[in-house]
């Protein structure tokens, strides 16, 4: 009885008939109460988002599985040090952390939403050093900072690792047999039925799909089924062997079998490398991300962000934005705080940083992690209980890959994660330019996939490069049109470009795709937001916050709302939210140095502007910031130091070169300010700050006729009604001299 309920959960756990499985689970709890068949209903708990079932079903269970089923049950509910102490006992200092890599990851993820950077790292690479294809790890890495050069993670050691692994695996098949004859007796409800089929009947069991993996059973006792005819284990090979291999019975879909080496009639010409295990019979299980979890984990980027994070600098009156994306340029760089035209009005978007993508991903993957963890532990028990032989699934014994095969196979996969993680690396430390050179290396069948063309939109996104990045991300689209991660960032690459009617589409059809998505709430309040329309824009913005609490683009782009309705107070506090995700968030650090610049708090600002240059110094809006602040502070050397490095990294960017002259103005080199100024006029003949400040200038060399025009041109150019207003008022003191008009 107790064999039947365990393969009916199974069997609808694999058909995702979740209410099925609970109700037959709870049959099988009640007949037959162990802690194992408590892993299995939680299991499909978590399957069917019921966390907090799950966690009071395991709640004090002491079992290694138990323990991270627990743990990761409290991380869905936010309770973090909950689920630390699961899986790290305070009172049992040395005990192992339950399933390795994927333990780790886990404790890594806490220890970063807790603000312990360096046990994060040191966790995640713990991780990286168990799998050496944990992908996940080194994106988590990467987000903090800390990768290694993917050369180094990826090379001849993991190499190594992955072989020594395939020893292992190979060394644990008398093993599993002799396991299998002492416990024959106890696990014999399968196995003795087996063992009456004739060998033809056995011969057709073992030559079915390789999609469909052999039913077993899991004993009261947690032991998982042999052989016990000393035929070769069907042992998946991604799990690695442990005394707790069937404390969970979960699902077993189709990806995972998909995904097995296949036979020895068929492995030569697979040359896709397939992971083995690295731990001996003794150790706790670990799992070994296979290729469907790693097309899964990748496919993360961006968010949370991310993360890079977008942070926009054009104008409210849009003018300048639709020249520079018509022409290419796609920059509209504005600062309300010098009271100038386009050129002087701050949308805080232009900056930006892809998100972490953390909050949503986080949540994603670790959703999956209970059910890729089932997955391995069933294949365990599943595979076990068929007799010798499935010659379509990965077998030990006469199918077993040989040395030079696996060998080569994890040579061409380390190979490909060094190209992915290098450029993915590098587009975390925001050296773009390099990023994309590495992807251009990459195989043009893994070039045109949703991930790497998100990646290369991203980069140029980054680089301000607004057409480019509008390219990438509609192949993006077209190669995965269900992917919603990095959507967020394409819907602000169409802010930028004042694609309203694109921008629109987007939006909707993001929340068509998933009402659940963050990603989708963010692109519905771009669409308001370019409409000028910041309260509905808030609210959208809002909505996502709500749907992934760790998604801190969404907190920043609150913030950039906020600071458009001058809600000053709640726009710092969304941006020190977005900080409080993630750390390394420039973006928000730039925010809060705008805000306290509006306020003239030149101090903080100077600060967080400094802050937000540690991490991304190479972006030349965040440069001219902190010029600006440093010219505010009387720190005139520096400032304009500052802008010579902002012209240097990108010289499309009109921002820098206003702000030098502004910087020469004030520092009485009239000359100087009218040789930049006019360099700055016939790249940029639209921008109508630029006159006003020439204008000026010629007001105080006495040169009226000259001030004038420049006066009227600006005026000609529809500035904002401020800027309309501070223009008008220079007209009517022209023939007052500066000292009286200061002083009035």
């Amino acid at each position: 009885m107790e064999a039947i309920l365990v393969e009916c959960a199974q069997s609808s756990l694999r058909t995702f008939m979740y209410r099925n499985a609970i109700f037959m689970c709870e049959r099988l709890c009640a007949e037959f109460p162990s802690e194992v068949n408590s892993q299995l209903l939680a299991t499909c708990y978590l399957r069917n988002d019921q966390a907090y079932a799950a966690y009071h079903i395991l709640k004090g269970a002491q079992m290694a599985q138990s323990r991270y089923l627990f743990a990761l049950s409290c991380f869905r509910m936010d309770l973090l040090s909950e689920a630390e102490r699961a899986l790290c006992p305070t009172h049992e200092p040395g005990l192992e952390v339950p399933n390795g890599a994927a333990g780790h990851y886990l404790l890594g993820l806490i220890c970063r939403f807790t603000d312990r950077r360096k046990n994060a790292v040191t966790h995640f690479k713990q991780a990286l050093s168990l799998d050496p294809l944990y992908w996940a790890a080194y994106e988590e890495l990467s987000l903090l900072g800390c990768a290694e050069e993917a050369a180094v993670v990826f090379g001849e050691t993991a190499v190594l690792s992955i072989l020594k692994q395939h020893l292992q695996l190979q060394q644990y098949v008398p093993t599993c047999q002799n396991t299998m004859t002492s416990n024959e007796d106890h696990d014999g409800v399968t196995f003795r039925s087996m063992e009456d089929v004739s060998p033809r009947q056995q011969k057709t069991v073992q030559s079915s799909n390789v999609r469909e993996v052999p039913h077993g059973t899991i004993a009261s006792g947690g032991i998982s089924n042999q052989p016990a005819n000393g035929g070769h284990s069907n042992l998946s090979f991604y799990n690695t062997p442990s005394p707790i291999a069937a404390q969970l019975s979960g699902l077993a879909p189709p990806p995972i079998c998909r995904n097995m080496q296949p036979s020895a009639a068929t492995s030569s010409t697979d040359s896709s490398p397939r992971p083995t295990m690295n731990a001996p019979a003794q150790a706790p299980r670990r799992k070994v991300v296979d290729e469907g979890k790693f097309r899964k984990i990748s496919g993360r980027l961006f968010s949370d962000s991310s993360t890079r994070r977008s942070m926009r600098l054009s104008g409210d009156s849009g003018a300048s934005a639709n020249t520079n994306a018509a022409t290419g340029n796609g920059n509209s760089h504005t600062t309300k705080y010098l009271g100038s035209s386009r050129l002087g009005h701050v949308t805080l978007r232009s900056v930006r940083k892809a998100p972490a993508w953390g909050g949503d991903s986080f949540e994603e993957g670790l959703r999956s992690e209970a059910v890729d963890d089932s997955r391995m532990n069933i294949t365990a028990s599943t595979s076990a209980a068929s007799p010798s032989g499935d010659g379509g699934a990965m077998m030990l014994g006469h199918s077993t890959l040989s040395d030079s095969t696996v060998l080569s196979g994890a040579s061409d996969i380390l190979g490909l994660l060094r190209l992915l993680g290098e450029g993915y690396r590098l587009s975390c430390l925001h050296k773009s330019q390099e990023a994309l050179e590495i992807y251009q290396q990459l195989p043009q069948r893994h070039y045109n996939t949703g991930w790497v063309l998100s990646q290369v939109g991203i980069a140029y996104f980054e680089l301000m490069d607004y057409l480019e990045a509008d390219r990438a991300f509609s192949m993006a689209r077209c190669a995965s049109p269900y992917r919603l991660e990095g959507m967020d960032l394409y819907s602000t690459v169409l802010y930028h470009m004042k694609e309203d009617m694109r921008l629109s589409y987007l939006a909707q059809e993001l929340v068509s795709t998933d009402r659940l998505a963050p990603q989708a709430w963010c692109a519905m309040g771009n669409c308001y937001s370019l409409q000028k329309d910041h309260d509905t824009a808030l609210k959208n913005f809002t909505r996502a916050t709500q749907l992934s609490t760790r998604f801190a683009y969404a907190h920043t782009l609150c913030a950039h709302e906020y600071a458009a309705l001058e809600d000053f107070d709640n726009g710092i506090k969304s941006y020190q939210n977005a900080l409080r995700i993630d750390s390394r968030h420039y973006n928000a650090w730039y925010g809060l140095g705008i805000i306290y610049l509006r306020q003239e708090k030149f101090e903080f600002s100077e600060h967080h502007f400094r802050m937000a240059f540690q991490i991304n110094s190479r972006s030349s809006v965040i440069l001219s910031y902190l010029g600006t602040a440093l010219h505010a502070l009387k720190r005139n050397d520096e400032a304009l130091m500052m802008m010579e490095k902002a012209v240097l990294a990108d010289k499309k960017n009109p921002l820098p070169m206003y702000q030098k002259a502004v910087i020469l103005a004030s520092m009485e080199k009239l000359d100087e300010a009218l040789e930049v100024l006019e360099e700055l006029k016939e790249n940029f003949p639209r921008e109508g700050s630029v006159y006003a400040l020439m204008g000026k200038i010629y007001k105080r060399r006495n040169m009226y006729d000259k001030a004038m025009l420049n006066f009227g041109l600006a005026l000609d150019l529809k500035p904002s009604t401020a800027d309309v207003a501070t223009i008008k008022a220079a007209i009517e003191k022209l023939h007052v001299p500066d000292d009286l008009d200061d002083s009035s």
